[in-house]
């Protein structure tokens, strides 16, 4: 039997020494916002933080899946005119070509890890078949 080896990249990010960027009323969105972007060819890593009273307006999601892991604060997502309650331990997915917006409903930053995957991987469009051992 010939088997493919995939070859993964190993890459750590040290987002400490990434400039912290604001950004005021993000896709036409209200308030403001604060972010260290990683940016690459394959991925958009962005540790966010939506400010009380912000929200990232509503728009496509063209470059990859868009994955928002919510670390803290409360807030709303829609997606395709999906209502979704954000709180921790929970992650928004937008579909590479669908529409979202993200809204912080709370007192405090909404603070979340958005990860957009841009690449296509090996074995993109295959059903794989998780084994769980206990």
């Amino acid at each position: 039997m010939n088997k493919k080896k995939l070859e993964v990249e190993s890459l750590q990010i040290d987002f400490n020494k990434v400039e912290s960027m604001t950004f005021p009323g993000m896709n036409n969105g209200t308030g403001m916002m604060s972010a260290r972007m990683y940016n690459n060819d394959s991925y958009r890593i962005i540790p966010t933080a939506i400010h009380p009273g912000g929200s990232i307006g509503n728009h496509k999601q063209e470059s990859g899946d868009d994955m928002n892991y919510i670390i803290s604060g409360m807030g709303r997502a829609i997606c395709d005119g999906v209502e979704e309650a954000l709180r921790p331990g929970v992650m928004h997915i937008c579909p590479k070509g669908s529409e979202h917006s993200i809204v912080n409903t709370g007192e405090e930053d909404l603070v979340m890890l958005t990860i957009v995957v841009k690449k296509s991987f090996p074995w993109s469009g295959t059903t794989l078949n998780w084994k769980t051992t206990t």
